[in-house]
């Protein structure tokens, strides 16, 4: 096995959840960030004019939403692994939503490792998460899915 080799055997590991609450501010940097012209993801006026609560979160915000507290915490199921962080490529992501998560709401995050395969004669290793995405009551709001692309290195 490479040094970056992923033990297939983690398939089915249930990572430690997390929780997080969804700030406002949070929200209005991410849509600013992403370029978010609709005042709906920025001023809570608006968002309220529309029915909704408070700032909805924009599609994407999810991915990173559990992001932000020091690599340690945002990188160490990596770690983990036993994966090199500098082998890690990004290599997709999906979402499927059930629910608008709004700014206030707290939200439990609950990944797990679901696939480890590899292509070209093992230089390139692919590592599946799947992150379930709920509020406090359990209701699903989203499930988040990304591929990591761990890639060999030599010396």
């Amino acid at each position: 096995m490479s040094p970056t080799a992923v033990d297939p055997s983690v398939v089915g590991r249930v990572l430690p959840e997390r929780e997080v609450e969804v700030e406002r501010g949070r929200l209005r940097s991410f849509a600013l960030a992403i370029g978010e012209t609709d005042p709906v993801y920025t001023d809570v006026d608006a968002a309220r004019a529309a029915g909704h609560p408070d700032l909805p979160v924009p599609p994407t915000f999810l991915f990173g939403v559990g992001l932000g507290r020091g690599a340690e915490q945002d990188f160490g199921w990596i770690a983990e692994l036993g994966i090199d962080i500098r082998a890690v490529l990004h290599g997709d992501q999906a979402f499927t939503y059930h629910a608008l998560a709004h700014a206030g709401d707290v939200l439990t995050l609950a990944p797990r490792i679901v696939d480890v395969y590899s292509r070209k004669g093992g230089a390139l290793q692919f590592v599946v998460r799947e992150t379930a995405v709920r509020r406090a009551d359990g209701t699903p709001v989203a499930d988040l899915r990304e591929t990591l692309v761990v890639r060999e290195i030599t010396a």
